[in-house]
């Protein structure tokens, strides 16, 4: 495994486009634009979670509200009718966006920690801390990638710009 550390992300994200090997993973202190297309990544499946999550905090809202205010305990609030769920339903529009809200947003957290594997138990695959506050870190599985040699690789990160090549 090739590490090599940028303090500039214009200049790891060139020596990604001049290598064109696959990259294992890149560390980064922030989220880069077009990394994932650069990188050949697939997309994630997380807007459908949050869709279907929303969905569910929608259902569960109405049918929490009908059961609330209409089924269980009927109240007469400023005289309005209380025995239909329809003709009440604009005072209940808020606490529905609410729901969807709140059930889309929960649950997508814990989606996104089960999916990426960040558990509060879990040690951290990080291989230098550095990356979580000013360089960024490409990281070459070399075995995977045969196109050029361990030292040509090394030459063209440190051409482009690494203040570190290490090897493991």
């Amino acid at each position: 495994v090739i590490h090599a550390l940028y303090n500039n992300k214009y200049l790891m994200i060139d020596s990604i486009k001049l290598l064109n090997i696959k990259i294992k993973e890149v560390y980064s202190p922030f989220p880069i634009h077009n990394l994932d297309k650069l990188l050949k990544l697939k997309p994630t499946n997380l807007s459908i979670y949050a869709f279907i999550y929303g969905l569910f905090g929608f259902c569960f809202s109405n049918w929490m509200i009908w059961y609330i205010m209409i089924y269980d305990w009927p109240q007469n609030i400023g005289g309005k009718p209380s025995f239909s769920w329809i003709q009440n339903l604009p005072s209940f529009i808020p606490v529905i966006f609410e729901l969807s809200i709140y059930f889309s947003a929960h649950f997508m957290c814990i989606t996104y920690m089960f999916q990426c594997k960040l558990f509060p138990w879990k040690n951290s695959k990080n291989p230098d801390p550095r990356t979580t506050d000013h360089l960024f870190l490409i990281e070459i599985d070399y075995y995977n990638n045969n196109r050029y040699s361990i030292l040509d690789v090394s030459y063209i990160l440190q051409k482009q710009g690494a203040i570190e090549v290490h090897f493991k």
